[in-house]
């Protein structure tokens, strides 16, 4: 938790624009059960780059709960708040039970983005505190489904995962931008792709390091727990199936890792393709200070 901190304290040095959070439960290997906490935290130790969620699961909260937690981190750190909001369920059957999900839950999504946009800008049925005179901006994580409920709300969207490997992913784009209604909150659509990015000195150096977050994304597909990430020297060290093997391979290889040289190539390929006008970056490895030196080479690649 602590290393979140500096790390964000670190992004904000480098001038990235934002540094978001994510919300999963009940997983050993993600600190970020509660961005509202986590976000309190980012905010008391920076002073200029925007914190946010990325996001926050609205699925599992009420609306004006949502509300008035972020309208007191605006309250708080004032023109710096951004709310991400995504519908994910939780990962397993136990965490779904103890979020009391439901097991065929209706799709009350758009509803609730309307609700809760209706108590930001104070417009509820009830009023949330507290009151602020500035807009929380609003960002939907969305799959193709979320695209056009973005659309249809007139709210930025953020993409990522299978989505931009997806041959339906310029149809969904055209949707979302065809059908795009104006809104206070963006007068016309707003891309930003999700991206995994590690830099470092070499190709396979970089590879390298995606290889800790790769092996417990396939290690959770086995026992339905995302487990801490490891060293790479003890992962290659361990027995790997094949399934195993697919998997690690797979995830590195969408991964974008690299030399800056290549970097910068995979990600004017990608905002070229998509009409992105930000990236959205997740960087995970268990060298914090391999970590900290791709974070800051990005920062040269994308500013320059």
């Amino acid at each position: 938790m602590r290393h979140t901190v500096e790390r964000a304290m670190a992004a904000e040095r480098s001038r990235y624009r934002r540094f978001w959070v994510a919300e999963h439960h009940a997983v050993p290997g993600i600190a970020s059960g509660s961005p509202p906490v986590l976000l309190a935290a980012l905010g008391a130790r920076t002073s200029t780059i925007r914190i946010g969620s990325g996001g926050v699961m609205l699925p599992h909260h009420q609306p004006l709960v949502v509300a008035e937690q972020f309208l007191m981190l605006e309250a708080l750190f004032p023109g710096r708040v951004d709310l991400g909001l995504g519908r994910s369920p939780a990962f397993t059957a136990p965490v779904r039970r103890a979020m009391r999900q439901e097991e065929d839950p209706p799709d009350r999504f758009a509803d609730d983005l309307t609700e809760l946009r209706d108590y930001l800008d104070g417009t509820g049925a009830v009023t949330a505190h507290p009151v602020s005179d500035r807009t929380v901006p609003m960002f939907v994580l969305a799959t193709g489904q979320g695209l056009a409920v973005a659309a249809r709300l007139g709210l930025p969207a953020v993409l990522g995962g299978p989505l931009l490997e997806s041959p339906d992913l310029a149809a969904a784009l055209a949707g979302y931008r065809r059908d795009f209604r104006p809104s206070p909150r963006a007068q016309r659509p707003v891309v930003t792709i999700a991206l995994d990015i590690t830099v470092a000195d070499t190709d396979e150096q970089a590879r390298a390091l995606v290889l800790p977050e790769a092996w417990a994304m396939a290690r959770s597909r086995v026992t339905g727990e995302f487990p801490p990430l490891e060293p790479v020297a003890a992962i290659v060290d361990r027995p790997w199936t094949d399934q195993t093997r697919r998997r690690v391979e797979a995830t590195v290889r969408h991964a974008v890792a690299g030399t800056p040289r290549t970097v910068r190539r995979r990600v004017e390929e990608l905002t070229e393709r998509t009409g992105a006008g930000e990236l959205l970056v997740t960087t995970s490895t268990y060298d914090r200070a391999a970590l900290a030196a791709s974070d800051t080479a990005l920062a040269r690649i994308i500013g320059g």
